[in-house]
């Protein structure tokens, strides 16, 4: 059997005894069925993963040894930082979570005139804890250690304006440029991902002006989701670790 791996959301000390959280108790305890004396890996995003047993199991909490830990070596070598237009329904659940899975650092949701998608007060917040779990739930999937963070939503006009000393790159079915045609990215690459309906003229203007590189992914026109993953996986296989 597959030993489970399951964030933990603190630090993890060797030989001490801790309690495990309500989600991991969850899954490992009332779904898996898990019990004294068996075995599972975790991580707390530290990069490290952490070889445990479960040590105890009571009606509402159960306890885990950690009794090794090592270095995790998935991340890859360039830092991609995602910003993504939402998208409805569950299209961002699967942009977040297949991005995780393709190497992604940062990810930035993002509000722009053709975003469609109404969020704020209680509704944004709730949203934003759910992509953050999403993130977590990828990384125990895929294997990673390093828990890329959402950052906060924000408008397209306040991200673009933000200073960025690496490459930046957003996808233009106009672009003549592909992804080859850009050689550095020491200092990491900005990925900025438009709607369903693409960014407006106004929008493409602003954002080559502050710095954003129109890139062409082939002659057909992508879905938001398609688009997102096609260019984190283009950016992978020429700057990271894929291929």
């Amino acid at each position: 059997m597959r030993v489970p791996r399951i964030y933990h959301p603190a630090s993890i000390n060797l030989q001490t005894e801790t309690e495990l959280s309500s989600d991991a108790f969850q899954h490992l305890i009332k779904v898996l069925r898990l019990n004294v004396g068996d075995n599972i890996a975790l991580f707390n995003g530290d990069g490290q993963d952490y070889e445990a047993t479960i040590t105890s199991v009571q009606k509402k909490s159960a306890y885990f040894l950690a009794t090794g830990s090592k270095v995790n070596d998935s991340e890859s070598p360039v830092s991609v930082h995602l910003a993504q237009v939402i998208s409805r329904g569950d299209r961002m659940d699967f942009v977040l979570q297949k991005s995780v899975e393709l190497g992604v650092t940062e990810i930035t949701p993002l509000f722009s005139e053709r975003c469609g998608v109404k969020l704020s007060g209680d509704r944004l917040e709730k949203k934003q804890q759910q992509w953050q779990k999403i993130v977590r739930s990828a990384c125990e999937q895929c294997g990673r250690s390093v828990v890329p963070e959402v950052k906060p939503a924000q408008q397209f006009s306040d991200f673009i304006e933000s200073t960025f000393a690496g490459l930046r790159l957003t996808l233009d079915p106009t672009a003549t440029k592909p992804l080859s045609s850009f050689q550095h990215a020491e200092k990491g690459i900005q990925l900025l991902i438009g709607p369903e309906g693409g960014f407006t003229d106004d929008e493409v203007s602003a954002a080559e002006q502050q710095g954003f590189n129109p890139m062409r992914l082939g002659p057909r026109v992508l879905r938001t989701e398609t688009a997102a993953l096609s260019a984190l996986t283009t950016v992978q296989y020429q700057f990271g670790d894929l291929g």
